[in-house]
């Protein structure tokens, strides 16, 4: 290493990862400090069961909203591959029961699911006309997610004043409401607003509303795409675009202060037997802005740090389960299968979470990556598959006051997952070489011990609209990209940017473009 460079990445995540290959193809010198043994952040493959070969995302594991513009600048060696079923939702209505069939892309067996749902067609009908307003909506404002912040105004001009003053200006529970009058549809819509936050749908704060508008908008579409080779594979093709580029990138490397200078900053770090500090005309932050402020020496602020929701589970199972309803597994699991999801389900879960008690029924949804994707399993290959689940309105202080909530968390996931099963998920796991049953879980507080994201929350903090206010002052580079910082030398780009959040690598991108348009 030298000890003075264009550019100090702290972090080695992807969206650190996306600043430094676009910087060095760009002629700057660059390097990556990365705490850990290895890049990738949250978007990591992992072998987590003893003696079997299969490569799970152990914390991201879906792809929406990165840019197939910057995929392409990258020259990423990565695909993305389309799931044929979007949602599967079993229901119980007295003597009734079935599933909610959505499709990919949408065609009769969807129609016909809703009628049998709900008795007619006027359902479906609401849901195609919502859709496509939520559609004209995610075309406006993908494009741009990669260009310099918008103002409000000049979003706002271009959308329908319906389907804005619905997702933008009042509590998206409204509107949900007020469009569907089936409880198991109005859930699946809801669903989308509520993963990794923690809100009741008519949250005044709108924070549901902003989480839902990101899950809609990934490349004008909202589809959810697996990464071929598993969530790591991302990250890995991104690590060799920027050392090829000529970025150098430093493992366990954990950074202990940022000091912002007049023409630059200096990064100190420490590799584990001594301190070592390096100077960056920028320095570009991929920690959360709450890690970052301590890092510059602001002090450590316990009530604004962030806190995430969710409860992860990795499943490596012998064989997919059978569905009480019938339903064939490899399309139920193929895409996202809503449980313990009705509206009223997911504001009664709020409701206990929001009380300390753990939800029960417990909300969360599950998806089956080998359906789509058989090359993360290696040599296991067959029957056997890979199950994730994800709960939501499990917020960290449930675990912070109740030593016992976590595993009282999964056993309550585990149960909503059987509720709608025709034999219980434990006779379809597997064992690892020393016989214990393969099942993974995460809270956020393993999410926070095992990347430093500060309260577990996926997000770094709540996500932000991906425009600017109308009276915003947009006069620097750092500014004009969202990634400002109280100091001209340190920019943010991680998934606390304006416009970060989820494996999408704009945090990333639009850094670059900062200091690319100030240096």
């Amino acid at each position: 290493m030298t000890h003075s460079y264009d550019v100090v990445v702290v972090g080695g995540g992807h969206n650190a990862l996306v600043s430094a290959a676009y910087l060095a193809r760009a002629g700057l010198s660059v390097v990556v400090l990365e705490r850990l043994g290895h890049t990738g952040g949250a978007a990591v493959s992992v072998e987590p069961f003893a003696g079997l070969p299969a490569r799970l995302s152990r914390y991201s594991y879906l792809v929406s909203l990165m840019p197939e513009q910057l995929m392409a600048d990258l020259d990423l060696d990565v695909r993305l591959a389309s799931r044929s079923t979007a949602s599967y939702t079993p229901w119980v209505r007295g003597e009734r029961s079935g599933g909610l069939l959505v499709e990919r892309p949408e065609g009769e067996a969807t129609r016909s699911s809703f009628r049998e749902l709900t008795g007619g067609d006027e359902e479906y009908a609401a849901w195609q006309a919502f859709y496509a307003e939520v559609g004209k909506l995610a075309e406006v404002v993908a494009p741009t997610l990669i260009q310099p912040l918008p103002l409000e105004r000049d979003v706002r001009a271009l959308v329908d004043e319906r389907i804005w003053d619905e997702v933008v200006s009042e509590p998206l529970g409204r509107a949900i409401t007020a469009r569907f009058a089936d409880d198991t549809v109005r859930g699946v819509v809801a669903t989308d607003a509520l993963i990794g936050t923690f809100a009741s749908m008519d949250d005044a704060s709108l924070i549901q509303n902003r989480c839902f508008l990101y899950h809609l908008i990934g490349n004008g579409t909202g589809e959810w795409r697996v990464p071929v080779g598993g969530m790591g594979a991302v990250t890995d093709a991104l690590a060799r675009a920027a050392v090829e580029a000529g970025a150098e990138i430093v493992t366990g490397a954990g950074v202990s202060a940022i000091t912002p200078g007049a023409d630059g900053a200096e990064v100190t770090w420490h590799d584990g037997t001594r301190e070592h500090s390096v100077t960056g005309r920028r320095v570009l932050s991929g920690v959360a802005p709450w890690v970052l402020s301590i890092l510059l020496g602001e002090g450590e602020d316990p009530a604004t740090k962030p806190a995430g929701s969710q409860l992860k589970i990795n499943f490596l199972l012998d064989r997919l389960p059978r569905l009480a309803s019938g339903a064939d597994p490899e399309v139920a699991f193929a895409g996202t299968l809503h449980l313990g999801e009705d509206y009223s389900q997911l504001e009664t879960a709020y409701a206990a979470a929001a009380a300390g008690r753990v939800p029960d029924p417990m909300p969360g949804e599950v998806y089956c990556h080998s359906l789509t994707d058989p090359s993360i399993l290696g040599e296991q290959a067959g029957a056997a598959h890979t199950l994730t689940y994800f709960g939501l309105h499990t917020p960290a202080a449930l675990f912070d006051a109740d030593h016992g909530a976590r595993d009282l968390a999964v056993q309550r996931a585990i149960a909503s997952l059987d509720a709608v099963l025709d034999e219980p998920i434990a006779s379809c796991v597997a064992r690892d070489a020393d016989g214990n049953p393969c099942i993974e879980a995460k809270v956020p507080q393993d999410v926070e011990k095992d990347l430093a994201m500060p309260g577990g929350h996926i997000f770094h903090g709540d996500l932000e609209w991906p425009w600017a206010p109308n009276r915003s002052r947009l006069e620097t580079p750092a500014q004009q990209w969202g990634v400002q910082t109280q100091h001209d030398s340190v920019l943010l780009c991680g998934s606390g940017a304006r416009r970060g959040g989820a494996v999408s690598g704009l945090g990333g991108h639009n850094a670059a473009q900062a200091v690319l348009a100030g240096l």
